[in-house]
């Protein structure tokens, strides 16, 4: 991977104490580094950059902004530059996920905020998410404000998939993979092994964070309607929601297999209970009755391995 950079004006000194209150985590310096992935977002990219460089200039706050070309096929990388970026490039498309984790591996803060090129995500709204930082591992700009651009269309199956995590996770998520959220850099990294290449990347780190009780706020913000055209495509939502249940597996498998058994154990029942109707004891009652403890066995096996595993 090549890359080249460019300033983004003065960068202020870093400043700030590391204090620990109440056995909240340590306060990091007030220094972040926003990382913008961007596909082919030349015709957004700049006004994006000097949107989120207008309101940062204003903070309290040192910065740098840090643009990931995906291996666009047009000059997106050139333009990001000419608006004061660094740019660090792909040579070819390796995903949203990808870019993020690059853009990560490259920063120099340890907060680190990550936004979309394409308008989606009022840049009026980090400093709002920048106020929350001190008590949280991660502040979500949740989509929920009162001009929120999303399609009919993806609108069922965004409240399926939420309210599925949310149940799982044991935990209200207003929104789970906003692309508008600020993070520690340690959070990511305690997780980076689990983290996607794709568009799941932020889906990932809401639910390992709800799972394991990091301090997580839910900042209430405006979604624009897109510049440009998506590249969120139907087939994702079904990848999201197996995604879902295999990092609730990972972390807290009981709340899968314990239902997934309790199907097979009512199905099983009420066979029995037919069976007895007929003076009759069926091989399906049995079979059912059957895997429903081989369900929760392996569930408690999965449980003990995720323990295990997060005791490390």
């Amino acid at each position: 991977m090549s890359s080249f950079e460019t300033p983004v004006g003065t960068v202020h000194p870093p400043h700030g104490e590391i204090e620990e209150v109440g056995g909240s985590p340590a306060a990091i310096d007030r220094a972040v580094s926003v990382i913008i992935p961007a596909l082919d977002e030349a015709a957004h990219v700049a006004a994006e950059i000097e949107g989120v460089a207008g309101q940062l200039a204003g903070l309290d706050w040192s910065y740098e902004i840090l643009v990931v070309d995906d291996g666009s096929s047009d000059d997106t990388a050139e333009r990001a530059a000419a608006a004061g970026a660094r740019v660090l490039r792909h040579r070819q498309n390796r995903g949203y996920g990808a870019s993020l984790k690059t853009g990560i591996a490259n920063a120099r803060f340890d907060w680190i905020l990550i936004t979309d090129a394409d308008g989606t995500y009022p840049a009026e709204e980090i400093p709002r998410i920048l106020a929350a930082s001190e008590a949280n591992a991660m502040v979500v700009g949740a989509r929920t404000g009162a001009d929120v651009s999303v399609p009919l269309s993806r609108r069922p199956a965004k409240w399926f998939l939420r309210k599925l995590a949310g149940y799982l996770a044991g935990q209200r998520l207003p929104d789970l993979n906003s692309g508008l959220r600020l993070m520690r850099r340690d959070l990511v990294e305690r997780y980076e092994h689990l983290l996607p290449s794709g568009f799941s990347f932020t889906t990932t780190i809401t639910l390992a964070a709800a799972c394991n009780g990091h301090d997580v706020e839910y900042v209430s913000i405006n979604y624009r309607k897109r510049l440009g055209e998506s590249k969120i495509r139907p087939r994702h939502a079904f990848d999201f929601t197996l995604l879902i249940l295999r990092t609730i597996v990972f972390f807290n498998p009981l709340k899968v297999f314990i239902p997934a058994g309790g199907v097979l154990a009512l199905a099983g029942l009420a066979k029995f209970g037919y069976d007895l109707t007929q003076n009759n004891l069926s091989e399906t009652a049995v079979l059912a009755l059957l895997g429903a403890l081989i369900v929760w066995a392996v569930g408690l096996l999965a449980d003990q391995n995720a323990r295990i595993a997060m005791s490390r």
